[in-house]
């Protein structure tokens, strides 16, 4: 029997959670885990994916005839098609293989931005980006003298889309754009941005390190020219991302990274690429990693995106709807159209400290500015506390964080 037909709608998050063996851990008992934004637990199907091929086939990709090597690159590929078929891309080769989110953006940020970025290109991202989708571009644009300019973000915790007549020019000649922040859950109308990006015929760049996890996206549809993401956000091994690009985009830029693998033919000065996928896919890949992220995306298929979607939506508005009406509380982000993050503060507590306490209470969350200073400056904080849901979490669990919330308030206030 299958994994989806043995979960009832909604889901069975207790049956889920016989999945992960993090949790099951004598010394984990109880633990209540609520910092997916920044890594997801992995079902076992993973870890024995990644066990069997360390195990049983070892070897390296493409380049030998024995079995062991045959075995490991049907693999790797096998991987790659799921995954262009789980973000609909058109192609497989269109899907590159990278150390995560992050290297995703600066290839794009160096393959294709050192080649078509002029001086005096406008190239336009947003208040709400992560680091990772920000500093590749300030670099950008110091490099081949572009313009950076910023969509506003309001106190709401949503981006001034309203603006977009005004900001993307003739002079616009790339858009680098998050799906939702990982810091606020609030979920941006990409569509829209591309849609006006085109109009120019800019370049559009979206980030979906944190949407792809939690619903289901098509590539095709939303016209994206980039589109990026991470393994560990969606039960995934850490050390493995994804750049989708257009064909035709990926067939324009240089390549940047060198070496074996990537080429065609090599001689004494000049050498030439290989065809995509390989053109930027140098040295040995993390191929366990690779294989082990076909196999969370096969979890997560089984289950269902739309499932998956749900319950995250279900238990985004249960934690809302129990902690807006408290006093001392600070919500970031709106309340609809997000995602399962919640960024909050309580007055008078530093946001390390309330993580602090909710460790002693065995809940994991996290603080900090959570790699978006430009939100922290923003709103005119220096850092939150942050609780995120994924599939192995319960609404029993937020009735503890809740519980823990009162408890932590009555605390600190005894000091204050």
């Amino acid at each position: 029997m299958s994994l989806a037909e043995t979960i009832s709608e909604p889901l069975n998050v207790e049956e889920i959670r016989r999945s992960f063996p993090i949790f099951n851990y004598p010394e984990n008992k109880g633990l209540i885990y609520l910092d997916s934004a920044a890594t997801t637990q992995r079902p076992i199907q993973v870890l024995e994916t990644i066990r069997k091929f360390n195990e049983e086939y070892n070897s390296n990709i493409h380049r030998s005839a024995y079995k062991l090597a045959e075995r490991a690159t049907a693999g790797y590929e096998c991987a790659r098609l799921q995954i262009a078929q789980f973000i609909g891309a058109a192609h497989p080769h269109e899907i590159i293989f990278t150390r995560g989110a992050t290297e995703a953006v600066n290839f794009v940020a160096i393959g294709w931005g050192n080649k078509f970025l002029k001086p005096g290109d406008e190239i336009l991202i947003s208040e709400m980006e992560h680091h990772s989708n920000l500093v590749p571009w300030q670099m950008a644009a110091k490099r081949n003298g572009a313009i950076l300019k910023f969509i506003s973000l309001n106190q709401n915790g949503e981006l001034e889309l309203e603006a977009l007549d005004d900001l993307v020019t003739e002079r616009t000649r790339l858009v680098a754009i998050t799906h939702a922040s990982n810091v606020l859950g609030s979920r941006v109308n990409v569509k829209k941005v591309i849609e006006k990006a085109h109009q120019v015929d800019a370049v559009v760049v979206v980030d979906g390190a944190q949407h792809v996890p939690h619903a289901r996206v098509n590539v095709e549809d939303l016209d994206a020219d980039f589109y990026l993401f991470s393994g560990h956000k969606m039960l995934g091994p850490m050390g493995i991302g994804i750049l989708y690009g257009k064909e035709k985009h990926l067939d324009a830029m240089d390549p940047v990274l060198f070496g074996g693998s990537m080429i065609d033919d090599v001689n004494y000065y000049e050498s030439t690429w290989a065809e995509l996928p390989w053109k930027f896919e140098a040295g040995t890949q993390n191929i366990p990693a690779v294989i082990g992220l076909g196999a969370a995306i096969e979890f997560l298929e089984q289950i269902g995106m739309e499932r998956i979607e749900a319950h995250d939506r279900s238990l985004t508005e249960y934690c809302l709807n129990q902690l807006e009406p408290l006093e001392k509380i600070r919500i970031f982000g709106p309340h609809r159209q997000r995602l399962p993050v919640i960024s909050f503060a309580i007055a008078g507590i530093h946001a390390h400290d309330v993580a602090t306490f909710f460790d002693s209470r065995n809940i994991a969350i996290r603080s900090g500015h959570h790699c978006a200073r430009l939100i922290m400056r923003k709103l005119q904080i220096s850092s939150t506390a942050r609780a995120s849901f994924y599939l192995y979490n319960s609404k029993e669990e937020i009735d503890k964080f809740i519980r823990v919330i009162h408890e932590a308030i009555g605390y600190f206030s005894r000091w204050n």
